[in-house]
């Protein structure tokens, strides 16, 4: 059998068909066209990507020009070869910009342009084409108002002027724009009740005749506001209420406050009504002179008085109510809120009393029968404004009585305002 393979090798046409089979099974191993086609990723296989949000670059004169128009972004498709395409796709390392370098003031249709990409990709820009609008850049100072809902402040407590700090800010934008301008405001988003000052940031808000934000360039976008808020109040003077009356040996010379005028806080309805507040002084415990604090007493509404407290000195008078034999001669009597008539001034004047806002107080000495049978219709209290000329005066308060008894007041003077009549 060995011998028959060695004489078949040797023969050359058994070597010519081993050749030809081991050629063609080489040729089939090489060349595999569905294998090509399928599974290769040869250069010229074309592709399509949709890139979306590119940013756009504008190139134009920034020192004195403002254009408007170009979009923020564009998107992009991009056709070509899958090697090429897809490494542009991903890095991103092509610019789209408009090219505004020598253009003038106006309106102008131009081309959004592509550059530092691969020649082997066509790309389509959307949009390919804007309007744009090229003005000349303007730069003003306004004052900023400060705006807030004035009817989250409590009831009782208004507010002040609002500033803002910078009271003034600088605006840039093209001409037409700034032109537009109406109001600069800063607006404060504030939640009620607000019964104290507010110091808060707020942004600038730049807005036409129609309320309508513009497109300008800010110095800064927010700024400090401050809203002084603080309670209404009114000063008033204080009104003196003797209470009960002094021991029988006991007469009251005078009653005088440190104090004569408060300040209260109140709605404006409360006070507009409040003419003046209250103390009390209890006659019953005044035995000597003395001096007391006195709570400064207020009616309803009224939020806060200052100062709370007053101090009233009070200087008494004994007198001997004793004859000696164990007999009083002399008791007294006091009376209240008397009117006090204004006389003798001039008719071209008019005059509003001040003080006493309660009428005077008077106490009666003399013997018990006489002083019993005595009204406050008895006494005429009286101001006598003659020579007296527009303004505020202190005047000394007069008293006509009956002769057999004697009296004094608790205040003896009296302030008065004279103005001139409005002539018809």
């Amino acid at each position: 059998m060995d011998k028959f393979i060695d004489k078949l090798v040797d023969t050359r046409w058994f070597m010519k068909v081993i050749s030809l089979i081991l050629a063609l099974l080489l040729f089939q191993s090489v060349y595999d066209p569905i294998k090509n086609v399928s599974n290769v990723n040869v250069p010229g296989e074309q592709d399509t990507e949709i890139i979306e949000g590119v940013p756009v670059k504008t190139y134009y004169d920034t020192d004195n020009l403002i254009v408007t128009g170009v979009p923020d972004t564009v998107s992009l498709s991009v056709k070509g070869p899958k090697n090429v395409l897809q490494p542009a796709k991903v890095q991103r390392d092509f610019e789209v910009y408009v090219d505004l370098s020598d253009a003038e003031i106006g309106t102008k249709r131009v081309p959004i342009e592509i550059r530092d990409i691969s020649d082997k990709l066509e790309v389509t820009i959307d949009p390919a084409y804007v309007n744009v609008n090229i003005q000349e850049k303007v730069t003003k100072e306004y004052k900023i108002d400060v705006e807030f809902d004035q009817s989250l402040l409590e009831d009782g407590y208004i507010s002040e002027a609002p500033e803002a700090e910078p009271k003034e800010i600088k605006i840039t934008g093209a001409k037409d724009t700034i032109e537009k301008i109406t109001y600069v405001k800063a607006a404060v988003n504030l939640k009620g009740p607000i019964n104290e000052t507010v110091r808060r940031e707020a942004q600038v808000l730049v807005l036409d005749k129609d309320m309508n934000k513009l497109d300008v360039i800010l110095e800064q976008e927010t700024v400090d506001v401050i809203i002084p808020v603080k309670s209404l109040s009114k000063t008033v003077p204080i009104t003196v209420i003797e209470k009960g009356s002094p021991p029988d040996h006991i007469t009251i010379d005078s009653i005088t406050l440190d104090v004569t005028e408060v300040k209260i806080y109140a709605s404006q309805e409360v006070l507009d009504e409040t003419e003046n507040v209250r103390v009390e002084v209890d006659l019953s415990q005044i035995t000597s002179n003395i001096e007391l604090t006195l709570p400064v007493i207020i009616s309803d509404g009224i939020k806060e008085v200052n100062p709370q407290t007053v101090k009233a000195e009070v200087l008494t008078n004994e007198r001997n109510t004793d004859t000696g034999d164990g007999e009083e001669t002399d008791e007294n009597i006091q009376f209240s809120n008397l009117p006090i008539h204004l006389s003798g001034l001039s008719g071209q004047y008019e005059a509003s009393l001040q003080s006493p806002t309660n009428g005077a107080s008077i106490t009666v000495f003399g013997e018990r029968e006489k002083i019993s049978q005595l009204k406050p219709a008895d006494f005429n209290v009286f101001l006598d404004l003659a020579n007296l000329e527009e303004g505020e005066h202190e005047v000394k308060i007069n008293v006509k009585g009956p002769t057999e008894v004697e009296w004094k007041l608790s205040t003896e003077t009296a302030k008065i305002s004279i103005i001139e009549k409005e002539s018809i």
